[in-house]
């Protein structure tokens, strides 16, 4: 609930732990870095010039291709000033990862006998070129002419504009047809897109780098796109690796590389999962950021998949956690949620393991020499429920602002370690109980059992305030003012029982006031043992955690 507060909504409640765990985000820039308002800026042709030709086969291509509409082409149609009803659909290539492009077949309505068609492909520039063979009057492309079109290409990405290419071809009306079609096209021009960052982009990077999460660009991009909004964000690029050569980089070099490049250009849905496999294999946990069909592998892929709330079905169902903004401020904002979620979970662990342990290690030993039950089954759960009724509380309570500052990961070693040294604890105070009771009041088993009932609730409800915080308890950490009610709630609920009517029913009788002396010299020397405890706990045998 909180969380959704801040709107992140857990489709996973496991999700939760690696959330407040991550420490690597990999996402596309488009949409999080940028504010995903795609406007096309120009439609140029070979010599630079404005061109309507351009401008009408890009048209024809994103009005009858049939697979998902992207951004680039609802920016294309948003430009539409030429009439297109006069053009009818033949075939259509769809676009793959591997050609980055996708080409459609059409011929115009009115030569409906004719036996030839018009094959428009509209793709990534560099591989668009590899597929042509001719640029305007069928002249044929020249090693000079590609330095060119490459020339126009790469100023228009440093400006940080998005470009692709356009290219037409003459066929034979004969579907269906094939990627074999897609040879010895005419070159047409270069549409250019831009894409401008988001204003709370900055904030955003801020935030994430202050909560120790490394931000990783994976975007089928080119890297002079990448690089300047890099640029434009202040975001230092410490390396940055394109999808040919990650290609050529094995998967035993990759986990070097993974950790010395933040940015990674042109590349494909497989290399995204690539590059995240390595980065788990860094021992990493990783976060990954998508909205599109295409990511949905990945999503599934990463320790924790983040979609947004309008992103395609696909990438949301295959999700653990939904963004109800397409921001990464609202993304590390629950980065904060996620570990003061797993902050107060690893309190309640650590409360509920320690304390059962010391009961079952003083139930055991008091067996042992005692003629009779330590405590009532009865006792014993009434103890355990108004024990859970205190804890209920635990997920309101503050977490340390140090602890937010860096990502936590679910440790067996530390629970167990923890569990080891303050359970035995615990039952050292259980067994100075049952020597009070035994050789100074002379218990009988009534007043035994409730004596040891009122230490065990007392103890180990109390000391939650001494693990809920490395720091010194209510002075440098106040606990939250729930947690404090329910705490105090229930132990003098358990205090006042024997002098109920219920007492009686449950075992319980009164026990004399001197106990009462007793009773708050142990909490008092318990709470300040554990707080010892606690310290050298943290300082000499898990320092590092």
């Amino acid at each position: 609930m909180a969380m959704a507060d801040k709107g992140v909504i857990v489709r996973r409640l496991s999700a939760i732990q690696n959330f407040g765990s991550m420490d690597t985000l990999c996402t596309d820039k488009t949409g999080t870095l940028t504010e995903n308002k795609i406007t096309l800026t120009s439609h140029i042709d070979i010599n630079n010039q404005e061109s309507d030709a351009v401008l009408l086969l890009a048209e024809l291509n994103s009005k009858f291709q049939t697979g998902l509409r992207s951004p680039l082409d609802t920016a294309i149609l948003a430009h539409e000033s030429i009439d297109l009803t006069r053009y009818a659909s033949v075939d259509e290539i769809p676009f793959d990862f591997v050609r980055r492009r996708v080409s459609v077949i059409v011929m115009e309505s009115s030569n409906s006998e004719s036996s030839r068609a018009l094959l428009i492909s509209k793709g990534a520039t560099l591989e668009m070129l590899s597929a042509c063979g001719f640029y305007e009057d069928n002249l044929p492309i020249t090693e000079e002419v590609k330095k060119k079109i490459q020339r126009q290409y790469e100023a228009l990405s440093r400006e940080g504009k998005r470009v692709l290419a356009v290219a037409r071809k003459e066929v034979e009306r004969k579907p269906p047809y094939t990627v074999s079609d897609e040879t010895g096209m005419v070159y047409v021009g270069l549409l250019s897109f831009m894409d401008p960052p988001k204003q709370t982009a900055h904030t955003s990077l801020q935030m994430l780098a202050e909560s120790g999460i490394a931000l990783k660009i994976l975007t089928g991009d080119n890297e002079f796109v990448a690089a300047h909004i890099c640029e434009q964000l202040n975001m230092k690029v410490t390396g940055l690796v394109t999808g040919d050569e990650l290609r050529e980089i094995s998967d035993s070099a990759l986990v070097r590389v993974v950790e010395e490049t933040n940015v990674f250009a042109r590349v494909t849905p497989d290399q995204k999962n690539r590059i995240m496999l390595a980065l788990r294999k860094n021992g990493h946990v990783v976060g990954f950021m998508g909205d599109g069909i295409n990511d949905a592998a990945s999503i599934r892929t990463a320790d924790v998949g983040i979609s947004v709330d309008n992103a395609v079905d696909v990438a949301k169902a295959a999700a653990d956690i939904i963004l109800l903004q397409t921001d990464l401020t609202v993304l590390a904002q629950g980065v904060q949620e996620g570990r003061k979620t797993l902050g107060n979970s690893m309190k309640y662990v650590m409360m509920g393991t320690s304390s059962n342990f010391g009961n079952m290690f003083s139930a055991a030993g008091a067996s042992l020499f005692l003629p009779f039950l330590p405590m009532l089954p009865s006792q014993i759960l009434l103890n355990n429920l108004l024990y859970d009724i205190s804890e209920l509380t635990i997920p309101t309570d503050r977490v340390d602002s140090e602890y937010l500052k860096t990502a936590h990961r679910w440790d067996v070693r530390f629970v167990r370690e923890f569990m080891i040294l303050f359970g035995p604890v615990s039952s050292i105070f259980d067994y100075l109980t049952f020597g009070v009771m035994i050789f100074i009041f002379a218990a009988p088993p009534a007043l035994f059992q409730t004596a040891w009932f009122l230490e065990s609730i007392s103890t180990q409800s109390l000391i939650i305030f001494v693990i809920r915080t490395r720091r010194t308890p209510f002075y440098r950490s106040l606990p939250s003012k729930p947690l404090i009610f329910s705490t105090f709630a229930t132990v003098m609920i358990a205090m006042l029982l024997p002098f109920t009517p219920l007492g009686p029913l449950l075992g319980f009788v009164i026990p004399p006031p001197t106990f009462f002396l007793a009773l708050a010299i142990f909490i008092v020397a318990y709470l300040i043992l554990a707080e010892a405890l606690k310290r050298f706990f943290y300082s000499r045998l898990v320092p590092n955690t």
